[in-house]
């Protein structure tokens, strides 16, 4: 289903839950019809994306002096229209815009590789809120990696890594930008690690560059034509051990 074929009462359901006004049940409801329809989740990932990237280039103004008394003074009397500032009405055009085209918030972002970033964190804390984090929860690989066959193109590469206290969860599928990629699920003691791998065809190998994102510690590199994203809110220590042992582990047979 693309975007253009989506009911409109689905879309504004995934509008609101994003905007927080959707009751816990119909939250949940809103949660497992994304997880089952890829192109529900592409449009909040997409919404999502444009919300964040809003609040970063367009941030709120003060409230101007005064408006506080003025809004007591005229409840219940007749209130005066309130003036849109030049920036909510700047972030009003673009939102508009962004929503009524066929093009994504990819177009908006500096670069893709922020793009991937950003999708990669949302779905993330998303997966931090949802009642389950993973779709396959399991520890054995040889459940997990199946688990993708039939969904995506390639199933991800999947390294047991208990014996170094990274115990597989489990995996999901996510949507960056409009493609639905393979997330894996570690735990680390109490913290939980999501590693999304992105096909990333004719990028040359790389290795792993940190990084920083709303308190959470990143990781990302490229290998075999896979665009790899590691993150988590264990120390950066951690995580960097983390990906070393994946990246030279040796997935079981």
């Amino acid at each position: 289903m693309s975007r253009s074929t989506i009911p409109e009462d689905s879309r504004l359901l995934v509008h609101a839950y994003l905007d927080g006004e959707l009751d816990p049940a119909n939250a949940l409801a809103v949660e497992q019809r994304m997880a089952a329809d890829p192109a529900l989740a592409a449009e909040g990932e997409r919404v999502a994306a444009l919300q964040q990237l809003l609040r970063e280039r367009l941030p709120r103004e003060a409230a101007p002096p005064g408006l506080r008394a003025r809004i007591e003074a005229s409840v219940g009397m007749r209130r005066a229209r309130p003036q849109p500032s030049w920036r909510a009405l700047a972030a009003s055009v673009v939102l508009a815009a962004a929503l009524a085209s066929g093009s994504t918030w990819l177009a908006l972002a500096p670069e893709q590789g922020d793009a991937v970033r950003d999708g990669v964190i949302a779905a993330h804390i998303r997966s931090l809120m949802a009642p389950q984090r993973v779709d396959i929860a399991s520890s054995d690989q040889h459940t997990v990696k199946p688990w993708f066959n039939g969904r995506i193109a390639q199933a991800p590469r999947v390294v047991d890594l208990a014996n170094a206290d990274f115990p597989l969860v489990g995996g999901r599928l996510d949507v960056i930008g409009r493609t639905p990629v393979p997330t894996l699920v570690y735990r680390h003691r109490q913290h939980f690690i999501t590693l999304t791998a992105v096909p990333a065809a004719g990028r040359a190998n790389s290795a792993p560059e940190a990084g920083t994102a709303d308190g959470y510690n990143l990781l990302h590199w490229t290998a075999d034509g896979v665009l790899y994203w590691a993150i988590s809110d264990v120390a950066a220590a951690d995580l960097e051990k983390f990906a070393g042992l994946f990246r030279t582990g040796q997935p079981e047979p």
